[in-house]
């Protein structure tokens, strides 16, 4: 919804729906497919298409390592739904231990040198946040407890398989809806709704001569979407070989986008109501990032009768979908351990013990996320690791991997052509690239950067590191490693 902001649907809706036609989808389509092709994970799935291609499998299992991260999104928001039912919200006031004094009312939204409620709420109380990555500080503990009880949540969710996952998605996938629905509603019927969903629906098309739209439109696609994560794969081998996942794909699809697209109305009406109560246009309201969700929704939030339900509506369906996300992302990721070792499973009780293995070692490991400085490290990490490069990079990868198999006499051919676009949006990204910077102000050290690029490369690297090590271990031609020890 930030990048709506940034460039407004107008402009962002036509590379959007074009680049989903022509990438997303097709990509979707082939993950979809290679999972119920072969009924393996992301990792042993190669073994059966292309074994020489197996690094990718490998890059996907370092990905999924890190986007384990973004649980600390649902820390935020269950962090914040607990403060939802006091009294009186805290980031609505500005007599806390943690304010400054310098807050800005109504009266004056452009004194410089002052902050919002929300802003300082969201900054001292929530993140507590250091002067930067150099500083991480102490583990805030109030968040720590939050991360315990979604990584306990999340271990329940899937102890038991896709038995007890595919049970508790019925609530998290349908729930959110019901919630979307209750502030969709309430969003368009409040005064000033219709100036924020102008501001959103306008159509700015000299942005689509800027290239940056372009790159970010193929960015969003390929994260809500979840391409090139190894997720489809792992979720597709769980269908029946004749399961017809032309129409999955094309459904699953056609929800995601409109619900993205229903998501921005209920933004942008609040929005726009929060820039009337202001006196301010609606671009001087609306925050990118984390900042959209945590400081400039639950402001515009405060301002409405009822806050507390509203607030609660909003956190709640954050958290559902945050959830939803998560405990898939790591039942996919065990699926593949599984099915690279499926000996280690045989006996009752090994799936759950690995479980809880798992979500012991990420709990501890995501504390770092929840020190003083953990926002610095989040930020480095959703930056490089989960870098728009990986997946530009992946995708194009497996595209070539399954073209090389099947060949061009195949009746995917057309498929598998029209996804060699993601080569072009990898390199439209490293043109495009520059350092990161929080907040657009804070400017990390070098041997952070050098970290970064670290991360990049740690799970690009497996490909092609995998691929020469079996040119060099097998004998033969090119062709004759790159398909010998295939199942199919």
């Amino acid at each position: 919804m930030y990048l709506c902001n940034t460039f407004s649907v107008g402009a962002f809706l036509l590379p959007y729906g074009l680049l989903a036609l022509v990438c997303g989808i097709p990509l979707f389509l082939l993950e979809i497919s290679v999972g119920q092709y072969t009924q393996e994970g992301f990792i042993t799935c190669w073994r059966k298409i292309c074994p020489l291609a197996q690094g990718i499998g490998y890059a996907h299992f370092v990905l999924k390592l890190y986007d384990f991260s973004y649980i600390v999104i649902q820390v935020w928001a269950l962090f914040y739904l607990v403060f939802s039912f006091r009294s009186q919200l805290p980031w609505a006031s500005c007599d806390n231990p943690w304010n400054t004094g310098k807050i800005m009312n109504s009266s004056s939204p452009n004194v410089t040198n002052t902050t919002s409620a929300a802003t300082e709420f969201w900054e001292r109380r929530v993140l507590g946040m250091s002067a930067g990555i150099e500083e991480l500080g102490s583990v805030r503990w109030d968040l720590a407890l939050c991360l315990l009880v979604c990584w306990v949540f999340c271990y329940f969710s899937i102890w038991k398989s896709i038995k007890s996952s595919g049970k508790v998605a019925y609530f998290t996938a349908t729930f959110p809806y019901v919630m979307l629905l209750i502030l969709l509603i309430r969003g368009l019927t409040l005064p000033g709704a219709f100036e924020g969903i102008y501001f959103y629906l306008y159509p700015n098309l000299k942005g689509l001569a800027n290239l940056e739209v372009w790159i970010e439109a193929g960015s969003q696609i390929y994260f809500s979407y979840s391409v090139s994560l190894g997720t489809l794969i792992a979720l597709g081998s769980y269908n029946k070989y004749n399961n017809n996942c032309y129409r999955d794909c094309f459904w699953l699809c056609l929800l995601n986008s409109a619900t993205s697209l229903v998501a921005g109305f209920v933004v942008f009406s609040v929005l726009g109501f929060m820039a009337q109560k202001l006196g301010v246009s609606v671009d001087n309201v609306a925050e990118s990032g984390p900042g959209l969700a945590f400081i400039a929704y639950p402001q515009a939030t405060a301002m409405m009768p009822l806050p507390q339900f509203w607030t609660v509506c909003f956190f709640l369906m954050l958290i559902l979908l945050s959830v939803d996300t998560h405990f898939v992302a790591v039942e996919c990721f065990i699926t593949s351990v599984r099915d690279m070792f499926p000996k280690l499973f045989y006996k009752r009780g090994r799936h759950e013990i690995f479980v809880l293995l798992i979500c012991v070692f990420f709990f501890l490991t995501h504390l770092i996320l929840v020190t003083e400085g953990g926002i610095y490290i989040f930020q480095l990490l959703d930056y490089y690791a989960c870098t728009r490069a990986c997946h530009y990079f992946m995708s194009l990868s497996m595209c070539l991997a399954v073209a090389w198999s099947f060949g061009e006499l195949r009746n995917c051919t057309q498929l598998i052509h029209e996804c060699f676009l993601s080569e072009i949006s990898f390199i439209l990204y490293l043109v495009d690239y520059t350092h990161l910077r929080f907040n657009n102000s804070y400017v990390y050290p070098d041997w952070a950067y050098v970290l970064g690029w670290t991360m990049t490369f740690s799970s690009l690297v497996m490909v092609p590191l995998w691929a020469a090590g079996q040119m060099f271990l097998t004998s033969g031609t090119f062709r004759q490693v790159s398909v010998q020890r295939s199942l199919l």
